[in-house]
């Protein structure tokens, strides 16, 4: 790996050099003559594939939404976090952090709760002043995700102001609510920022925005009633009739053709 400083840095391939930026410096590689791929290292290009592809979901639902800017390992520390959870475990996105720096416990004790039905409930507690703060600001982001068909079907946001008057402003409660219609599986983020008079803190110690919920789609229960069995026909005893026979003084009579 070699790194470039050249006055006009770039980034992509030229020729069988490969110019790419890591950790804020230009880096420069070579592209390999031959690549020798094992079933093993082909399952793992492929695992690695479909985590990028969710992050890239996610990231896209989320990120348009947020005010704070996230760190810049963002990528690959959501595809990490999708790979540590299982490729098709939806719910392991549950308490990623935007913010490598700073998580939404640095704020809250006892923690927000999401509900099904789009609330999400914030219980009173005592919010921590930084920095002379005089407003926190906090915003819940619900996005619905396809993964099936990596399709984003709607999002939804709502934000909350609370005055902070004093170092430990107490809050009474409170909830807020998002409705996001549709198909997919639902993520909904949390962030949180405060604010001096005219403008935020820009302290990536002072901000935080976690994904705090993820409700996977209920599929629609089919309602089938149930076909009734045949019933058993009963038919009436056949009645056997019995045909008098001539006689002939208490004799039977043979009748001859």
């Amino acid at each position: 790996m070699a790194i470039l400083e050249s006055l006009i840095p770039f980034t992509g391939r030229l020729g069988n050099i490969i110019a790419y930026k890591r950790n804020g410096k230009h880096c420069l590689r070579t592209v390999p003559e031959t690549v020798r791929q094992t079933a093993n290292t082909r399952r793992a290009a492929k695992t690695f594939g479909a985590a990028s592809r969710k992050g890239a979901l996610v990231r896209n639902a989320i990120r348009p939404h947020l005010d704070i800017f996230p760190d810049r390992m963002l990528v690959n520390r959501l595809n990490s976090y999708i790979l540590d959870a299982g490729r098709n475990n939806h719910a392991g996105l549950k308490g990623f952090r935007f913010n490598g720096y700073t998580g939404l416990s640095k704020y809250f004790g006892p923690p927000p709760v999401f509900t099904k039905d789009g609330r999400l409930h914030i219980p009173p507690q005592c919010f921590q002043r930084f920095k002379k703060a005089v407003r926190m600001e906090i915003k819940v982001i619900a996005s619905r995700i396809d993964f099936s068909t990596r399709t984003i079907t709607g999002t939804d946001t709502a934000v909350l102001s609370i005055d902070l008057n004093e170092r430990f402003q107490d809050f009474e409660g409170g909830d807020m609510w998002v409705n996001v219609p549709g198909k997919g599986t639902l993520v909904v983020a949390l962030q949180v920022k405060q604010f001096f008079e005219d403008f935020d803190i820009r302290d990536r110690k002072c901000e935080a925005a976690d994904i705090i919920a993820v409700v996977e789609d209920q599929p629609k229960k089919v309602v089938t009633t149930p076909s009734n069995p045949h019933k058993h026909l009963s038919y009436p005893p056949r009645t056997i009739v019995h045909m008098p026979v001539p006689t002939q003084h208490a004799q039977l009579i043979t009748q001859r053709e």
